[in-house]
């Protein structure tokens, strides 16, 4: 085809130039393949970490202990001869486990305040936006600490303190999203018909909040995760008996000056994997559900 009749063909309507490669249908089918393949790849990690190992992997084993990573040991072994591996591997699915629990909680309580302050008047609205402003001003990190001593430290205590610090954001976007609903024509005609505004607030409002709560439930995985970690580095959060990341990147800070770098190399750079993971997988799923991004 010589430069004429090139650009004829360009010129022709409903004739696009450019291949299947940069189509939009490609770009989703790409996402939802990388979606499916990250979440195969985290479901993996948790079935090994907490079913297929057992406990005999994290036991004592005093003649191999410190021994440098090699093919038996990946993630070498730590003072007392324990897998690093194996405690790596159950220390994520205890941050995963965690991280669903302080998630779920967050999300219900940020949909709970946020159909409030839409919906049940100007007073309700402000005593919950001056909530949100509260939580948002305050530094999550110190309000975990202080919840979680409060309550005795533990599981429970940095479960809530997680989940009462990371709902503001949420709340917010979901009573934006309701106060635009509550302007739209079918919502208005299901008031005059003399609906209940629990009945729409359930029947037409809750139906569309569904994509903002999977995508902010995704997104608040990773925060509630380096949270845990964070407060359970501290030494306010779980318990020394409990292998979670946070006690043994704590534990290896001590080895660090010794050369054993692999105490803290290897599990950290598994936190950030896995958090990361969540990060990619939550910021394609909005741009699934996101009709403005859909196609980018």
């Amino acid at each position: 085809m010589n430069g004429s009749q090139f650009d004829m063909a360009a010129e022709r309507p409903g004739r696009p130039l450019t291949g299947g490669i940069c189509q939009p249908g490609f770009h989703r089918r790409h996402r939802m393949a990388g979606m499916v393949l990250l979440s195969a790849l985290l479901l993996a990690g948790i079935v090994a970490g907490g079913i297929l190992l057992g406990d005999s992997r994290v036991a004592t084993h005093l003649d191999i202990r410190n021994a440098a990573p090699s093919l038996e040991y990946p993630f070498g072994t730590d003072w007392l001869g324990r897998d690093m591996l194996a405690r790596t591997l159950k220390g994520l699915t205890l941050s995963l486990a965690i991280g669903l629990i302080t998630a779920t909680a967050s999300v219900g309580i940020a949909l709970v305040l946020g159909l409030m302050a839409a919906t049940l008047g100007k007073t309700v609205d402000s005593c919950i936006s001056w909530l949100i402003d509260l939580f948002l001003s305050l530094p999550h990190l110190v309000t975990i600490i202080l919840i979680s001593f409060s309550l005795g430290g533990g599981v429970k205590g940095v479960i809530v303190g997680v989940a009462l610090t990371h709902w503001p954001s949420l709340a917010r976007i979901i009573r934006a999203e309701i106060l635009q609903l509550r302007s739209a024509e079918f919502v208005l005609t299901s008031r005059k018909l003399g609906r209940s505004r629990w009945w729409v607030a359930t029947r037409h409002m809750l139906p569309h909040l569904v994509p903002q709560l999977y995508v902010g439930f995704v997104l608040l995985f990773p925060h509630a995760i380096l949270h845990e970690a964070g407060v359970t580095f501290l030494g306010f959060g779980l318990s020394p008996q409990q292998p979670a990341i946070g006690i043994i990147l704590s534990e290896a800070m001590r080895y660090l000056s010794a050369g054993i770098w692999w105490l803290a190399f290897f599990p950290g750079l598994s936190l950030l994997i896995m958090v990361r993971a969540f990060d990619v997988l939550g910021d394609n799923l909005r741009r699934l559900i996101d009709p403005h991004s859909a196609h980018e």
